[in-house]
């Protein structure tokens, strides 16, 4: 899973969240990364700068450099994490035709997930013409912290044929302080702990063969 994409074409549901951390996390592994910025926010190749200086961070900005770039960009390390826009279907599916992994946050909601329905169709495809790649995960993300899956909740989830993460992102303050301190959240002490355990937990969940491998790739070329 050399190349991996964060992707929801719905905005606000933990993209960047999502992609600085799990970048950070194969990096503290032992893996060479490049954060792929791929949003026209450009908010995580700012924040994985400053909150993981080893990770490499590039912009991509529309479809054909996503196309054209992506493959090579992976030949240089041994994960490329692409953090998806909010919209743009062109870029999205860009994203998706070279994408290995889809890693798909969404807000806990029966909205949401209905939404998730009509943005599930760039994904689907994107893994027709490629014979079932990328292979994809929804992660719920931004979850109140009495939350319990429902019933109709988890019915939903399966019609749209994608495997649901059994650790869920919960709705935490530090989660939204972390950017505009410059880290994740395992370097904010004491009162990120529980943030900590989670995002880690659900890293290890769905990249199991990621966890803490090997040496780290010397990463070439310089950050965009």
């Amino acid at each position: 899973m050399t190349i991996i994409t964060v992707a929801n074409s719905k905005g606000g549901v933990g993209k960047s969240t999502t992609s600085v951390h799990l970048a950070a996390w194969l990096f503290e592994q032992g893996h060479s990364v490049i954060l792929a910025d791929c949003d026209t926010q450009q908010s995580s190749s700012e924040w994985i700068r400053e909150a993981c200086p080893g990770v490499r961070a590039v912009r991509l900005d529309n479809p054909d450099q996503i196309l054209n770039e992506l493959p090579l960009l992976a030949q240089e390390a041994d994960y490329v994490v692409a953090d998806g826009p909010g919209s743009q279907t062109e870029t999205s599916r860009a994203l998706l035709l070279r994408a290995d992994m889809a890693i798909v946050p969404c807000k806990a909601s029966m909205l949401e997930v209905r939404a998730l329905a009509k943005a599930t169709d760039v994904l689907r495809q994107a893994q027709d013409i490629r014979g079932g790649v990328p292979k994809a995960i929804i992660i719920l993300s931004m979850v109140g912290k009495n939350y319990r899956l429902t019933q109709d909740m988890k019915e939903a989830a399966s019609a749209l044929n994608l495997p649901l993460a059994k650790t869920p992102l919960i709705l935490r303050q530090i989660y939204a302080d972390a950017p505009g301190q410059g880290e994740v959240v395992w370097n904010l002490g004491a009162r990120a702990k529980e943030a900590t355990d989670e995002i880690r937990r659900v890293f290890s969940e769905i990249l199991p063969d990621a966890k803490r491998k090997g040496a780290r790739r010397r990463v070439t070329g310089k950050a965009a």
